[in-house]
Protein backbone atom coordinates (compact mmCIF):
# COMPACT_ATOMS: atom_id res chain seq x y z
CA UNK A 1 0.00 0.00 0.00
CA UNK A 2 2.73 2.28 0.53
CA UNK A 3 4.82 4.38 -2.16
CA UNK A 4 8.31 3.48 -3.19
CA UNK A 5 11.81 3.59 -2.61
CA UNK A 6 11.69 6.89 -3.30
CA UNK A 7 10.53 7.42 0.08
CA UNK A 8 12.96 5.11 2.22
CA UNK A 9 15.09 8.26 2.92
CA UNK A 10 18.93 8.48 3.62
CA UNK A 11 21.15 9.53 6.57
CA UNK A 12 19.02 10.48 9.43
CA UNK A 13 15.54 9.55 7.37
CA UNK A 14 16.77 5.52 6.64
CA UNK A 15 15.45 2.63 7.53
CA UNK A 16 17.78 2.17 10.21
CA UNK A 17 16.35 5.10 11.90
CA UNK A 18 12.87 4.45 11.67
CA UNK A 19 13.35 1.21 13.46
CA UNK A 20 15.52 2.60 16.13
CA UNK A 21 12.25 4.74 16.82
CA UNK A 22 10.06 1.16 16.73
CA UNK A 23 12.23 -0.10 19.22
CA UNK A 24 11.54 3.48 21.67
CA UNK A 25 8.33 2.81 20.87
CA UNK A 26 8.34 -0.53 22.21
CA UNK A 27 10.20 0.07 25.50
CA UNK A 28 7.27 2.36 25.75
CA UNK A 29 4.40 0.07 25.92
CA UNK A 30 3.54 -0.34 21.69
CA UNK A 31 2.48 -3.81 21.78
CA UNK A 32 0.28 -4.05 18.87
CA UNK A 33 2.36 -5.31 16.12
CA UNK A 34 -0.44 -3.60 13.66
CA UNK A 35 0.42 -0.52 15.23
CA UNK A 36 4.40 -1.34 15.07
CA UNK A 37 4.29 -2.29 11.53
CA UNK A 38 2.26 0.80 10.37
CA UNK A 39 4.77 2.79 12.01
CA UNK A 40 7.92 1.13 10.54
CA UNK A 41 6.57 1.48 7.05
CA UNK A 42 5.43 5.00 7.15
CA UNK A 43 7.92 7.73 5.91
CA UNK A 44 7.70 10.79 8.62
CA UNK A 45 10.25 12.88 7.28
CA UNK A 46 7.73 13.51 4.34
CA UNK A 47 4.98 15.09 6.90
CA UNK A 48 7.61 18.22 7.64
CA UNK A 49 9.40 20.45 5.87
CA UNK A 50 12.55 19.10 4.27
CA UNK A 51 14.94 21.57 7.27
CA UNK A 52 13.47 19.15 9.64
CA UNK A 53 13.17 16.00 7.75
CA UNK A 54 16.57 14.88 9.90
CA UNK A 55 14.53 14.86 13.04
CA UNK A 56 11.60 13.07 12.00
CA UNK A 57 12.37 9.67 13.25
CA UNK A 58 12.63 11.59 16.96
CA UNK A 59 9.74 11.04 19.54
CA UNK A 60 8.89 14.81 19.60
CA UNK A 61 5.85 16.93 18.33
CA UNK A 62 7.21 19.43 15.47
CA UNK A 63 6.01 22.43 13.91
CA UNK A 64 4.20 22.42 10.67
CA UNK A 65 3.22 25.44 9.76
CA UNK A 66 0.17 27.97 10.78
CA UNK A 67 0.82 27.32 14.72
CA UNK A 68 0.21 23.45 14.48
CA UNK A 69 2.19 20.15 14.62
CA UNK A 70 2.93 16.97 14.11
CA UNK A 71 2.43 14.81 16.99
CA UNK A 72 5.22 12.69 18.88
CA UNK A 73 4.99 9.40 17.71
CA UNK A 74 4.67 7.91 20.95
CA UNK A 75 1.14 9.48 20.83
CA UNK A 76 0.35 8.66 17.54
CA UNK A 77 0.62 4.95 18.58
CA UNK A 78 -0.65 5.10 21.73
CA UNK A 79 -4.04 6.87 20.32
CA UNK A 80 -4.44 3.87 17.23
CA UNK A 81 -3.49 1.19 19.30
CA UNK A 82 -6.12 2.73 21.76
CA UNK A 83 -8.62 2.67 19.06
CA UNK A 84 -7.67 -0.54 17.17
CA UNK A 85 -8.86 -1.89 20.76
CA UNK A 86 -12.29 -1.73 19.87
CA UNK A 87 -12.67 -5.19 16.99
CA UNK A 88 -13.98 -5.02 13.59
CA UNK A 89 -13.43 -0.93 12.96
CA UNK A 90 -14.78 0.05 9.46
CA UNK A 91 -15.80 3.39 9.59
CA UNK A 92 -13.17 5.68 11.37
CA UNK A 93 -13.09 9.94 11.76
CA UNK A 94 -10.08 11.87 12.19
CA UNK A 95 -10.72 15.15 13.35
CA UNK A 96 -7.48 17.51 12.71
CA UNK A 97 -5.71 15.93 9.54
CA UNK A 98 -2.56 18.26 9.95
CA UNK A 99 0.48 16.80 7.98
CA UNK A 100 -1.87 13.82 7.34
CA UNK A 101 0.53 11.76 9.43
CA UNK A 102 -1.69 10.01 12.02
CA UNK A 103 -4.42 9.63 8.61
CA UNK A 104 -1.62 7.92 6.93
CA UNK A 105 -1.09 5.40 9.68
CA UNK A 106 -5.07 4.57 10.22
CA UNK A 107 -5.56 4.23 6.84
CA UNK A 108 -3.05 1.11 7.07
CA UNK A 109 -5.31 -0.23 9.39
CA UNK A 110 -9.11 0.00 8.73
CA UNK A 111 -10.92 -0.02 6.11
CA UNK A 112 -12.27 3.60 5.76
CA UNK A 113 -11.01 7.13 7.41
CA UNK A 114 -12.66 10.34 7.00
CA UNK A 115 -9.91 13.09 7.69
CA UNK A 116 -11.21 17.26 8.50
CA UNK A 117 -8.80 20.04 8.50
CA UNK A 118 -9.84 23.72 8.80
CA UNK A 119 -6.86 25.62 7.62
CA UNK A 120 -7.09 24.72 3.62
CA UNK A 121 -3.10 25.05 3.06
CA UNK A 122 -2.55 21.81 5.85
CA UNK A 123 -4.97 19.66 3.76
CA UNK A 124 -3.71 20.61 0.14
CA UNK A 125 0.04 19.14 2.05
CA UNK A 126 -1.67 16.38 3.38
CA UNK A 127 -4.09 15.38 0.56
CA UNK A 128 -0.97 15.47 -1.72
CA UNK A 129 1.29 12.82 0.80
CA UNK A 130 -1.60 10.77 1.11
CA UNK A 131 -2.01 10.50 -2.69
CA UNK A 132 1.48 10.11 -3.42
CA UNK A 133 1.61 6.93 -0.52
CA UNK A 134 -1.46 5.76 -2.41
CA UNK A 135 -3.76 5.33 0.39
CA UNK A 136 -6.93 5.69 -1.30
CA UNK A 137 -8.88 4.75 1.57
CA UNK A 138 -8.21 8.01 3.27
CA UNK A 139 -11.13 10.52 2.44
CA UNK A 140 -9.97 14.71 3.57
CA UNK A 141 -12.57 17.38 3.67
CA UNK A 142 -11.57 20.81 4.35
CA UNK A 143 -14.14 22.29 7.29
CA UNK A 144 -14.89 23.02 10.88
CA UNK A 145 -14.39 19.09 12.35
CA UNK A 146 -15.72 20.64 16.04
CA UNK A 147 -18.62 19.17 15.17
CA UNK A 148 -17.31 16.12 13.49
CA UNK A 149 -18.79 15.21 10.03
CA UNK A 150 -22.47 13.42 10.71
CA UNK A 151 -22.68 12.84 7.14
CA UNK A 152 -20.78 9.83 6.93
CA UNK A 153 -21.89 8.68 10.65
CA UNK A 154 -21.83 6.35 12.61
CA UNK A 155 -18.41 5.80 13.17
CA UNK A 156 -16.51 2.82 15.03
CA UNK A 157 -13.87 5.15 15.82
CA UNK A 158 -12.95 8.80 16.33
CA UNK A 159 -9.60 10.05 17.10
CA UNK A 160 -9.20 13.37 17.62
CA UNK A 161 -5.90 15.34 17.25
CA UNK A 162 -6.14 18.76 19.06
CA UNK A 163 -7.91 19.58 22.66
CA UNK A 164 -11.37 20.75 23.47
CA UNK A 165 -11.65 21.96 26.38
CA UNK A 166 -14.83 19.63 27.21
CA UNK A 167 -15.44 16.21 25.50
CA UNK A 168 -17.95 17.17 22.57
CA UNK A 169 -21.39 15.48 23.04
CA UNK A 170 -21.58 16.07 19.25
CA UNK A 171 -18.73 13.50 18.59
CA UNK A 172 -20.04 10.93 21.21
CA UNK A 173 -23.60 10.54 18.84
CA UNK A 174 -21.77 10.17 15.80
CA UNK A 175 -20.29 6.71 17.49
CA UNK A 176 -21.68 3.45 17.02
CA UNK A 177 -22.77 1.73 20.40
CA UNK A 178 -19.57 0.05 21.41
CA UNK A 179 -17.08 2.92 19.05
CA UNK A 180 -14.46 4.34 20.73
CA UNK A 181 -13.79 7.81 21.05
CA UNK A 182 -9.65 8.65 21.64
CA UNK A 183 -9.17 12.23 22.08
CA UNK A 184 -7.36 14.44 24.61
CA UNK A 185 -9.23 17.34 26.43
CA UNK A 186 -8.85 20.00 28.82
CA UNK A 187 -7.13 23.65 29.28
CA UNK A 188 -3.98 23.68 28.43
CA UNK A 189 -0.80 22.34 30.92
CA UNK A 190 -3.97 19.94 32.40
CA UNK A 191 -4.75 17.97 29.29
CA UNK A 192 -6.13 14.14 29.70
CA UNK A 193 -5.69 11.87 26.62
CA UNK A 194 -9.03 9.47 27.57
CA UNK A 195 -11.07 7.12 25.60
CA UNK A 196 -14.82 7.27 25.33
CA UNK A 197 -17.08 3.97 24.91
CA UNK A 198 -20.05 4.60 23.89
CA UNK A 199 -23.16 2.27 25.26
CA UNK A 200 -26.99 2.09 24.91
CA UNK A 201 -27.33 4.19 27.60
CA UNK A 202 -24.28 7.20 27.36
CA UNK A 203 -20.97 6.58 27.56
CA UNK A 204 -18.02 5.53 29.74
CA UNK A 205 -14.52 7.22 30.37
CA UNK A 206 -11.43 5.76 30.39
CA UNK A 207 -8.19 8.15 31.55
CA UNK A 208 -4.78 6.76 29.72
CA UNK A 209 -1.94 10.03 29.78
CA UNK A 210 -1.36 13.47 30.67
CA UNK A 211 -0.69 15.01 27.24
CA UNK A 212 0.17 18.69 25.80
CA UNK A 213 -2.13 19.42 22.36
CA UNK A 214 -2.76 22.46 20.89
CA UNK A 215 -6.81 23.98 21.15
CA UNK A 216 -9.38 22.43 19.35
CA UNK A 217 -10.12 25.84 17.36
CA UNK A 218 -13.72 26.16 15.34
CA UNK A 219 -13.95 27.90 11.81
CA UNK A 220 -11.88 27.27 8.74
CA UNK A 221 -8.82 28.84 6.83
Amino acid sequence: MMAGIGYRGIGMTSQRTRERLVERLRLRGITDPRVIEAMRNTPRHIFVDEALASRAYEDTALPIGHGQTISQPFIVALMTQTLLEKPSLTNVLEIGTGSGYQTAILAQLVKRVYTVERIKALLGLARARLRALRLKNAHPHHCDGGMGLPQYAPYDGIIVTAAPEYIPESLIEQLSIGGHLVLPYGRRNQQQLVRVVRTTSGYKTERLETVSFVPLLGGVQ
